[in-house]
């Protein structure tokens, strides 16, 4: 039985979208939240938004506090755990290509659990690496398999809004998940052992929920080979098939990601390097323009997608871009100014780099979704993730010796990228057909079976 009740209907314009927009505040919320899957995959998606607000502070402390480690070995084995997730991801793609759907989903999930229970049995370094690689895969899958869950079950403009509501509670998620491990903390080892031990427990329960989903996607049918002298064919015996064009354009969207990638470690990196060593003002400022991002994030994240659910994805992406290098540029402006004056006016401009990374993380991941090729949605979600991952990684370094040499180096740089970016995503977007119309905004249904199902029930693929 199909989770969509209300049979797909053409847009117009399907890359804009017609789609009736569901009422933003807390009903919408967990109303969308439950779209894909029901209380147990939302069930999940808590288990997930608590996870990744405990992994980075709980990890490195645990390493520290728990198993003696110095705070390099612990951050190398980190750094490991989250390449090994990186590698893994077009595998994970290639999976879900496959029709795997919820199975995916379920496994990140249970790899993350043994990841809880190989902290637990770690002694020393290898132990704790071994433990930084399971949960560092379970991590970066996560992403990839969730979004194409939600992209067969939904479809259109709800689908973006499910996203954006499952990235609403991720975002809570990281505020409740450091609290948790800062609590942690001042309880002892014993209290991060039990940290531990619960999430593993969670995880473990959160992926038997999502495994009883058996959610499923159809395989689309295989074209027949044509014969090496077809005028359809003209490439030469033996050559590799061509990459489908949409495809291609996803690759070059990934690649355009790049710089986006950049904003998150911009907050947590960048300007609090630029108040702290350059403008010598308080710690506090740092501070307060995290919450305050973290605020307006959950806030106005659902509200801006279902508000702008009629704009083209490529331009609202392209805007995004374009917010976020204009704050970029008056991040340099605002540190000229200097001492408490400069420190208010970043955080002034902050409410512009929030905006941006709002239009970025709620557009980015729908516009894959939307865009994928039949039967390569995991392919293009991986690609997208990988390009997320790999800026992320790349960030702390590239920001911190750009800043060294200047504020007047790192920011223009970083404008600059990101406008380029923005030009790339906006270029992208298909070009009208004869009919005048764009490339159709395909929705997905997936089959949610059982092991008896009963004559207007899905069937098991």
């Amino acid at each position: 039985m199909t989770l969509i009740q209300n049979p797909k209907r053409p847009h117009p314009d399907p890359e804009a979208g017609s789609d009736p927009e569901p009422r933003s505040g807390p009903a919408a919320l967990l109303r969308l939240l439950t779209a894909a899957g029901g209380p147990r995959y939302a069930a999940a998606l808590l288990v997930d938004a608590l996870g990744t607000g405990l992994l980075r502070p709980f990890l490195l402390l645990y390493g520290i506090g728990v198993l003696g480690l110095d705070a390099g070995a612990a951050g190398l084995a980190m750094s490991a755990g989250m390449v090994a997730g990186l590698l893994v991801l077009p595998l994970t793609g290639r999976w879900i290509d496959r029709g795997a759907r919820s199975l995916p989903a379920a496994a990140t999930l249970l790899v993350r659990a043994a990841g809880s229970v190989a902290l637990l049995l770690a002694d020393g370094p290898a132990g704790f690496a071994a433990a930084a690689v399971l949960l560092g895969v379970g991590s970066q899958s996560w992403p990839t398999t969730h979004a194409a869950v939600v992209a067969t079950l939904t479809e259109g403009r709800t689908r973006d809004a499910a996203l954006a509501a499952g990235r609403t509670l991720r975002n809570a998620g990281l505020g409740a998940g450091a609290l948790l491990a800062t609590l942690a903390v001042a309880g002892g080892p014993g209290a991060l052992r039990l940290l531990a031990g619960v999430t593993g427990v969670a995880c473990l329960l959160s992926a038997v929920l999502v495994h009883s989903l058996r959610v499923t996607a159809p395989r689309p049918p295989q074209a027949p080979p044509a014969s090496p002298m077809s005028p359809a064919n003209p490439a030469p015996a033996g050559s590799g098939r061509a990459e489908d064009p949409a495809l291609r354009r996803i690759t070059v969207l990934s690649i355009a990601n790049l710089p986006f990638a950049f904003c998150f470690d911009v907050l947590e990196v960048a300007l609090p390097a630029l108040l702290v060593l350059h403008l010598h003002a308080s710690a506090a400022w740092s501070s307060g323009v995290f919450v305050g991002n973290t605020v307006l994030v959950i806030t106005l994240q659902l509200a801006v997608v279902l508000r702008l659910g009629h704009r083209s994805r490529h331009t609202v992406l392209a805007a995004g871009g374009v917010a976020l290098a204009l704050s970029y540029l008056g991040f340099w402006a605002a540190g000229v100014l200097g001492g408490t004056a400069g420190a208010a006016g970043v955080a002034a401009v902050s409410v512009l780099f929030t905006l941006g990374e709002i239009l970025y993380s709620g557009t980015g991941t729908a516009l894959v979704t939307a865009s994928a090729p039949p039967g390569q949605l995991g392919r293009a979600l991986a690609r997208w993730e990988l390009s997320t991952g790999v800026g992320r990684a790349a960030a702390p370094a590239a920001l911190t010796a750009l800043l060294a040499v200047g504020p007047g180096v790192l920011w223009p740089v970083l404008a600059g990228a990101t406008l380029l970016a923005a030009v790339a995503v906006a270029r992208l977007r298909p070009a009208r057909g004869a009919g005048g119309r764009r490339v159709a905004d395909a929705g997905r249904r997936g089959t949610r079976t059982r092991p008896a199902p009963g004559p207007e029930e899905g069937q098991r693929s």
